[in-house]
């Protein structure tokens, strides 16, 4: 390989990542800021192990507030360092977990004590193919127009937006508020 051909090798990945780093660079946090992950903020994500700390602050030096227990809990990031999300989570909590412990494969939750119905069509009147039970999870796909489109095995469908936690295209929680339990 010539040298003129292993520099137009690098040059074309490099090219590509830099475009890369700047359409990430559009995508802002509420201050302002640019995101370190160039993912959008708020956005949603699911807790991926089966014990994950909330911590006070972005750094194992910071006290543990809570121990979640829920693997594919939905959280909402309001904030985040390169390697730490702050997450508003069903109860209006906020802390800071480790992105290692997160995952972008979207969840909602049933947070009421009814049953949610999961309907074959985007509408309220059509036929219920299931019923998604209090403090349940189902994975999710899309929402759009006021219907999340949900699966789990071979069960496909739609609940409606407002009944489920995980969809909120605004922040749940004020970004400004220190880590601790919800107000109130």
């Amino acid at each position: 390989m010539t040298l003129s051909k292993a520099l137009g090798a690098i040059k074309r990945p490099t090219l590509l990542l830099g475009c890369a780093l700047l359409a990430g660079a559009a995508t802002t946090m509420p201050d302002g800021r640019p995101t370190p992950t160039g993912f959008e903020v708020p956005r949603w994500i699911a807790l991926s192990s089966k014990e994950v700390y909330g911590r006070r602050g972005p750094g194992t030096d910071h006290p543990i507030l809570w121990k979640y227990t829920a693997r594919g809990l939905p959280v909402q990031v309001i904030a985040e360092t390169r390697e730490w999300r702050k997450v508003c989570d069903p109860e209006g909590s906020v802390v800071w977990i480790h992105r290692t412990v997160t995952s972008g494969r979207r969840r909602v939750f049933n947070m009421g004590a009814e049953s949610v119905p999961i309907h074959a069509g985007r509408d309220a009147g059509s036929s219920v193919k299931a019923r998604l039970g209090p403090r349940s999870l189902i994975s999710a796909d899309d929402c759009q127009d006021g219907w999340c489109k949900v699966r789990d095995g071979r069960l496909k469908g739609w609940v409606q937006e407002s009944a489920v936690f995980g969809t909120a295209p605004r922040a749940q929680c004020d970004w400004r508020r220190p880590a601790g339990p919800a107000a109130g």
